[in-house]
């Protein structure tokens, strides 16, 4: 059993997750991390998100992941999720495609036409 000390550390940390989690306020990429998308490769082109990323000093982005999206078969799927933009959704990613997501989308907010496959407007 833990203490109490160590109980209030743990929920502080969960929190912190959540709320990381939840942020809304700056732009978000979410990964289809549901059994399809694993074994399309979604872990790879997740750590290809991240690491393009670090390796562009970028620190406002959160990564988050998701379940399944019902899209098997264009596995795997990346979201982003800019304030007052339109959710792109891309498909069929790989590792490359991903880091010049990073690249085009992310730094310089130009849509790889190529790879979207859904473009929902959403209310912000």
């Amino acid at each position: 059993m833990k203490s109490l000390d160590e109980l209030r550390k743990l929920r502080e940390k969960a929190q912190e997750a959540i709320r990381l989690r939840e942020q809304t306020d700056g732009t978000k990429i979410v990964v289809g991390m549901g059994t399809c998308g694993i074994a399309a490769g979604a872990r790879e082109v997740m750590l290809a998100l991240m690491d393009e990323l670090e390796k562009k000093n970028i620190a406002d982005v959160v990564v988050t992941q998701t379940g399944c999206a019902g899209l098997c078969e264009k596995e795997p799927l990346v979201e982003v999720i800019r304030p007052g933009e339109p959710k792109i959704t891309y498909g069929y990613m790989t590792p490359e495609k991903a880091r010049m997501v990073v690249t085009s989308h992310i730094v310089n907010g130009q849509i790889i036409g190529e790879y979207v496959i859904a473009r929902e407007e959403t209310v912000s």
